[in-house]
């Protein structure tokens, strides 16, 4: 009997703080955040047709344009990330900055950057992937699987 009522007791404990924790705890404004990630990341969707637009001008084919629309939107990714903008469009637009292939150079630079301090090798080269290696890991595995599926039917 007194084990129960321990158990009765600890479980009271933990439904108070639950309920404290949910107190304390602030709620998001989710319409706020959801409507700041479609703007982002629809305007970074714009500036990447933009580029697109601007490379076929230039008379390349649709895929060579994408392709170097890409090369670009990395680039500014990347660069955006190294002198601290980007950073600061993440904390305001969250999956709006994240989704497009500027959230990948982000994904990249920033963990290099903050481990500069521990050198080339095992500061920059080390840290580098350590967000961005899993995902490129899932992309060849499924391309590699998808490929051999692809191959097979032939």
């Amino acid at each position: 009997m007194p084990d129960k009522i321990k158990e009765n007791t600890q479980q009271l404990k933990e439904q108070q703080y639950q309920n404290k924790v949910d107190q304390i705890t602030p709620k998001p404004p989710l319409f706020k955040n959801i409507c700041w990630a479609f703007i982002v990341g629809g305007l970074i969707c714009i500036i990447g047709q933009g580029i697109i637009d601007y490379f076929l001008a230039l008379g390349l084919d649709a895929k060579g344009a994408s392709a170097n629309a890409t090369v670009v939107l990395v680039f500014l990714g990347a660069f955006f990330t190294g002198i601290g903008v980007y950073d600061e469009l993440g904390k305001r637009a969250g999956a709006g900055s994240v989704i497009p292939i500027t959230g990948f150079a982000n994904s990249i630079v920033a963990p290099a950057m903050e481990f500069k301090r521990e050198g080339y090798v095992f500061g920059i080269g080390a840290k580098m992937f350590v967000i961005a290696g899993p995902v490129l890991v899932y992309g060849m595995v499924t391309s590699f699987i998808v490929g051999f599926i692809y191959w097979l039917r032939q």
